[in-house]
């Protein structure tokens, strides 16, 4: 099969195609024919050598995938061949074929097609954990969603709307009016205005703040995260697209009662994956065929093209998901 093999570090041009052993399926696996992947930000850091992905004969990056079970494990109850499926992996997905646990798959929905369902996994149930799990965010709160036009925030902006949550984002002035769109109640140009000011400005009535906040860009946003946040209010670190190092006046938590909580999904258990995709599966899953939610693509390229994709997301111009075709 083809597949995205990284044989060194660097920038786009070291991602090269190259012919690998297909995968097996162990007893509780699936292998895929992937149809489409998608791009997302640890691939860029996996790329340059800065996050590792799971251990594999090859490193192949990739965290999600939509497609169509080819082979099953013996013990492999919950998919059949043919079933048209999408999932959130640790790596491995820049490939025609992957190798799955069947609980890691979820159904792709009747009303998104199967090359655009791949938009759906890592964002959508980033966006569903650390908001909702983890963040407690439901009805009639605030959420604060940085980086509204990224993949996460345009997933975050839709959930949050879908749940009767309002939301405030951060976002770059030429991308304002599509977060706007797709529902957010107030869009910052992080550039030239204050979202801590704009967040108690739209929480004047309460006086307080933001109770969730979801940050994927770290760096001194975190420290100006407390301040917008909520008495009793949590702070979600998903990501430090802004860097890993901040200096921050923890004692500003301790009259807010807040938290600042950081995750990721890639390292969780296998246990752990499978629970929270479970629950999406339940409680996010059905909002795409109500059509409450719906997969944000940006743009699309052939995997042999996967150079001149990373190198496109590297500009910071998507709104939404970039894809990789992989086969029909």
């Amino acid at each position: 099969m083809r597949a995205v093999v990284l044989e060194q570090y660097g920038g786009p041009e070291v991602l090269q195609v190259r012919e690998v052993p297909d995968p097996q399926p162990g007893p509780e696996e699936v292998v895929v024919d992937v149809v489409a992947t998608a791009l997302n930000r640890a691939d860029l850091l996996q790329r340059r050598g800065l996050y590792p992905g799971p251990p594999m004969a090859h490193e192949i990056p990739g965290m999600e995938l939509a497609g169509r079970v080819r082979s099953v494990g013996e013990r492999v109850r919950a998919v059949a061949v043919g079933d048209e499926v999408m999932a959130i992996v640790g790596g491995g997905a820049y490939a025609e074929r992957i190798a799955v646990h069947e609980r890691q798959l979820m159904a792709v929905p009747a009303a998104v097609a199967l090359a655009d369902a791949t938009a759906i996994p890592e964002v959508f149930l980033t966006a569903y954990d650390a908001l909702v799990v983890q963040g407690g965010l439901t009805g009639g709160r605030v959420a604060l969603v940085h980086a509204g036009a990224s993949g996460v925030g345009t997933a975050a902006i839709q959930l949050c709307k879908a749940i009767g949550a309002r939301v405030v984002v951060t976002v770059s002035a030429g991308k304002r009016d599509r977060c706007l769109e797709l529902g957010a109640d107030l869009a910052v140009d992080y550039a030239t205005e204050d979202f801590v000011a704009a967040v108690h400005e739209v929480t004047g009535g309460r006086g307080q703040g933001a109770d969730v906040v979801l940050d994927t860009v770290g760096g001194d946003y975190v420290d100006r995260n407390i301040d917008a946040v909520a008495v009793g209010g949590r702070i979600i670190q998903v990501g430090v697209m802004g860097g890993g190092m901040a200096q921050v006046n923890v004692a500003k938590l301790l009259p807010k009662r807040a938290a600042l909580i950081g995750t990721v999904l890639r390292a969780r258990p296998l246990e752990e994956k499978i629970a929270l995709t479970q629950r999406a599966v339940r409680e996010v899953l059905p909002r795409f065929e109500d059509g409450s939610l719906r997969p944000v693509v940006d743009s699309r390229f052939a995997l042999a093209d996967v150079a001149q994709a990373h190198a496109y997301m590297e500009t910071n111009a998507n709104v939404g998901k970039i894809l990789l075709d992989v086969q029909p």
